[in-house]
């Protein structure tokens, strides 16, 4: 016998109540999910504790992923390598004889720039790496740009600190828990990177388009142009990131600068490196410095 489409209770006040504890529970669970809105929205700071928790329980997941994601990639590359040896391998003859080349130049600039440190006594106020980490997760999609990293303040990473891979910037970190850490990228809107042009030292700034990409904007608009191809680095302004880290690439240059690409992309970036902030290692330099240096000789009143 089919079931009657009137599926209301009838008389008995066990299905009443029932229905109209159900309807007050989907109606508190609308109004907690709205609060909870409200206050992440103007208050984002407020769910760090629950996001670094939610870290530090996904921390074995992602790692397990990232050693995933990097085998599969392996077994890809190797196929490919397989199937375009011959023409890749006309190609790195003739990257070979370039890096000859270049690898010749950039020994006698070695040589020369050691020479004028010695000669001018500069000391490099850059300091060491805090620690090494794997990148284990990031937004990919989203409008914000975030990563998460496999280290944290058990191993002295601390908010505010620079993030880089091997090819360059990556970004900061944001929040901290006990074995992970979370990154702001360079790609963020809210991320604002102090830049200067590489070739000319010409003043800009980087920040994120929301969208995956960046956009370059000078500081004196009217003064220069930019050019496809032109690459920009940290500038050390602000006291946060270290000066000369590659930063991006401009591909597309427009009236006020250039839109651009970075230049190392966060998602092929496996491992990199936790710096500590810039001011606080050149003030650490510099002290050094001074108690490293002679002290002046002492007035005996004939001058």
């Amino acid at each position: 016998m089919a079931r009657s489409p009137d599926r209301r209770p009838g008389f008995s006040r066990r299905a009443q109540y029932g229905i109209f504890t159900g309807y007050v529970i989907a109606v508190l669970g609308v109004v907690a999910g709205l609060v909870v809105l409200g206050v992440s929205f103007f208050n984002p700071e407020a769910f760090a504790f629950a996001r670094n928790t939610a870290s530090e329980v996904a921390r074995p997941l992602g790692k397990a992923g990232a050693e995933t994601r990097s085998a599969s990639q392996g077994v890809f590359a190797a196929i490919g390598a397989y199937f375009n040896a011959g023409r890749q391998n006309a190609a790195l003859t003739r990257e070979v004889q370039a890096a000859r080349a270049d690898a010749v130049t950039m020994h006698a600039l070695q040589q020369e720039n050691a020479r004028l440190k010695a000669l001018i006594g500069v000391i490099d106020p850059a300091g060491k790496p805090i620690v090494g980490a794997r990148l284990i997760g990031s937004t990919a999609t989203s409008t914000r740009r975030f990563a998460v990293l496999s280290v944290g303040t058990n191993q002295g990473v601390q908010t505010g600190q620079p993030v880089r891979a091997a090819g360059g910037l990556i970004g900061r970190i944001v929040e901290t828990g006990p074995n992970t850490a979370r990154v702001l990228l360079v790609t963020d809107p809210d991320n604002v990177v102090p830049v200067r042009r590489a070739s000319d030292g010409l003043t800009a700034f980087v920040q994120g388009g929301a969208n995956g990409r960046i956009e370059i904007r000078l500081i004196n608009t009217g003064v220069a142009t930019l050019r496809k191809g032109d690459v920009f680095v940290t500038s050390g302004s602000g006291g946060l990131y270290p000066p000369g880290i590659p930063v991006a690439v401009a591909t597309e240059p427009h009236r006020d600068g250039a839109t651009g690409h970075l230049a190392s992309d966060p998602s092929d970036a496996d491992f990199v490196l936790v710096l500590p902030a810039w001011q606080a290692s050149a003030q650490a330099a510099l002290e050094a410095a001074q108690k490293a240096a002679p002290p002046p000789p002492a007035d005996d009143g004939n001058n």
